[in-house]
């Protein structure tokens, strides 16, 4: 009998370690107990959009913030990466996280809308997350329950932020704008960031300028090799920065950067939403980043997930994040700026923060 005990004990410990371990060969999720000293009653998950969360874009950066709730908050997280990009496939993935019991679920993207918009219904006692959108009808209109938020971002001081540092860094010469889809999200940066150049050239006495053959929307996400030859064909006109704000579009154009920096030849990328610069090392630390207009994901993915472990969740409405309370900007530190270039991008950054700069949201006489 002692025996058999023996080897009913051993048997349960070792499905405990299989179990908490994980499978290896397992590519669609990832679940993590939170470390931190308090336990929270809830459980996290995520949803990615198309791509990983190591994309250096909006899945990383929200799945850092789900990270940071696992280890300041002792939530237990998880993500699930779905088949494909529909609103069934992301239901599906949305039903399986709150079978499992999570029942508090960000979502990274506008693609996110409809889905959430049924989930919101379907699950009323879960709350939901979306990022950079918010829980829509098949009709395009908005419908936010109580147990849903919709986090937008200040693209366009972000990206004014960005076009003032690269103006006083570069002093002259052309630049260009690559953008994915065309979507109030990409057009904002494009439309912040020359007002941000222009500003630069008008207060800083720099002279810098964006033609309008450089200013060019590649109509995907995900079409690395068109990022590389639409950035190519810049490049060879001798633009000497682009702002990619595309996704794995923006992949493109960072590596035919790297490959033309190590050829000899300069040629400069500003990131966007996260920090790009790592994204951006073609040898040593060194990389061809000059700076990242960011959308702080991972900071309002915490503080959304914080706010539930308080009891102070926001449901039914859609909070923005911008220069005011921090939401936006680009990374406090790059060896690519000059302090200078640092300086002037702080100065605006507070008088964007003050409301003493306004920077508009729509195109006015901006280039498309």
């Amino acid at each position: 009998m002692k025996k058999r005990l023996f080897s009913l004990a051993a048997i349960v410990v070792v499905i405990s370690m299989l179990v908490g371990c994980g499978s290896n060969n397992a590519t669609n999720n990832t679940t993590n107990t939170g470390s931190g000293d308090k336990k929270a009653s809830f459980k996290v998950g995520m949803v990615t959009d198309a791509g990983t969360i190591d994309d250096k874009s909006f899945n990383q950066g929200t799945w850092e913030g789900v990270q940071q709730a696992g280890n300041e908050l002792g939530v237990e997280i998880k993500y699930l990466k779905p088949a494909g990009t529909t609103e069934a496939n992301y239901l599906t993935e949305i039903a399986n996280l709150y079978d499992a019991g999570f029942k508090f679920i960000v979502t990274p993207g506008f693609k996110f809308e409809t889905a959430i918009f049924a989930a919101q219904d379907k699950y009323p006692d879960a709350k939901f997350v979306i990022i950079d959108g918010e829980p829509r009808n098949a009709n395009g209109e908005s419908v936010i329950k109580e147990n849903a938020v919709g986090i937008y971002y200040a693209e366009h001081e972000s990206g004014f932020i960005a076009g003032v540092a690269t103006a006083v860094q570069l002093q002259e010469g052309p630049v260009g704008f690559i953008g994915g889809m065309k979507i109030p999200a990409v057009q904002k940066f494009n439309w912040g960031f020359q007002q941000g150049v222009n500003y630069a050239n008008e207060n800083y006495g720099t002279n810098v300028t964006i033609d309008k053959d450089n200013v060019i929307y590649q109509g995907s996400f995900d079409n690395v090799a068109a990022g590389g030859q639409l950035a190519a064909q810049m490049y060879d006109k001798g633009v000497k920065a682009i702002f990619a704000a595309a996704g794995g579009v923006g992949v493109g154009v960072i590596n035919e950067a790297k490959n033309r920096k190590i050829a000899g030849t300069d040629a400069w990328v500003i990131g966007v939403d996260v920090d790009q610069y790592a994204d951006g090392i073609y040898e040593g630390d060194k990389s061809i980043i000059l700076t990242s207009a960011m959308k702080k994901i991972t900071v309002s993915t915490f503080d959304m997930i914080k706010a539930e472990a308080e009891g102070k969740f926001e449901g039914g409405k859609t909070i923005t994040f911008d220069a005011k309370n921090d939401g936006v900007g680009i990374p406090t530190e790059n060896p690519n700026l000059s302090q200078e270039s640092v300086d002037k991008a702080k100065e605006v950054f507070e008088k964007i923060k003050s409301g003493e700069i306004v920077v508009a949201a729509e195109q006015g006489q901006l280039i498309e």
